[in-house]
């Protein structure tokens, strides 16, 4: 089969060296997995990370990709059939043996991608339970854009948010992957929604989706300049941490809510805990999700009929591409790869 193989860790410049399209070996379902034929695979910032060496326990050669959606090729005697259009579930064991929280993974939860191989590949193995039937209004490609980065907002909008009707959002870093399924997310939901983000094309993008305004973070002050045009935020879901994480504990209206899944701006130097517990707010850290979250993530997805962003699309041998447009930080929804 072919697959985008990660041959060495290395730097952004050397990706079309370190990631090469070549012909492996089909892998065989073990028990209680079954093979799935990929047709299409997205990426996320996990992806791109893993090629430059900032991720735990690496190791190469590896097959990257956490995302995918394809047909089952190969049963092995679960309650698939071959032919069946699925979608698939990339966080492995978020509880098993004795520790079966919903409410934080257990010590053997890993991620598809690493340290197994992922979907960047014609065909993956995956445990049978991490597989759901696709979304009759979803095509492959958009289905493969959901898993990870969707599954990462759903939790933080609804798990740990609790958004709801005419709740006032505020996303960070919008056009990214997970602050893109937030923003539709919440929108579904009747939420009103703001942004903030580097560029103000993104801005734009998100007030073309429906947001009902931004600012950008890389002007002055714009935590002041925010508060005066809407005043009322009572949840923001950031990924960015650093300043922009400091400045939401400002933002954020007396006993509001923050929720926390990343921290592609660094650590925060100036966290004001007086802001915290003088204004009562709540903060709330996450990622990725349960299985129970995947399955109410699906059921959302099909009752709104939501579908989507994507950014822009790659072949499988034009994949280092892909791993490109997202280091030089792009894209505005995902980046999908056609196996």
């Amino acid at each position: 089969m072919r697959a985008l193989v990660l041959e060495r860790i290395g730097k952004p410049e050397d990706l079309k060296e370190n990631l090469v399209v070549k012909e492996i070996e089909k892998p065989l379902p073990k028990e209680n997995e079954v093979l799935v034929n990929v047709k299409y695979a997205a990426l996320n910032h996990r992806d791109l990370f893993i090629t430059q060496g900032l991720y735990a326990g690496i190791k190469a050669p590896i097959i990257l990709g956490s995302d995918g959606a394809g047909v089952i090729a190969d049963d092995n005697g679960s309650v698939f059939k071959e032919g069946d259009e699925v979608i698939i579930n990339p966080t492995i064991d978020w509880a098993s043996g004795n520790d079966k929280s919903e409410d934080f993974q257990n010590k053997n939860f890993k991620i598809l991608g690493l340290p197994d191989n992922g979907t960047l590949a014609e065909y993956v193995c995956i445990p049978a339970k991490n597989v759901y039937k696709k979304p009759v209004h979803l095509s492959f490609r958009e289905a493969a854009a959901i898993p990870l980065a969707g599954l990462t907002a759903y939790r933080a909008c609804f798990v740990k948010g609790n958004i709801s009707k005419g709740d006032n959002v505020l996303i960070t870093g919008i056009g990214g992957g997970v602050a893109t399924f937030a923003l539709i997310y919440s929108l579904a939901a009747g939420a009103n929604v703001f942004v903030v983000s580097g560029t103000q094309e993104k801005i734009e993008f998100a007030i073309r989706h429906g947001a009902i305004g931004g600012i950008n973070y890389n002007d002055d002050n714009w935590e002041k300049r925010f508060k005066e045009i809407h005043p009322k935020i009572n949840i923001v879901i950031d990924g960015a941490g650093g300043e922009t994480l400091a400045k939401c504990l400002d933002i954020c209206t007396e006993g509001g809510t923050i929720v926390s899944y990343g921290a592609t701006s660094g650590a925060v130097k100036n966290f004001e805990m007086r802001r915290i517990f003088w204004k009562q707010l709540k903060l709330f850290g996450t990622t990725m999700g349960s299985d129970k979250d995947f399955l109410d993530m699906l059921t959302f997805i099909e009752q709104n009929k939501i579908i989507p962003i994507i950014d822009k699309e790659f072949d499988l041998e034009n994949g280092a591409d892909a791993f490109f447009r997202m280091n030089r930080r792009e894209q505005t929804g995902k980046i999908i790869v056609k196996i």
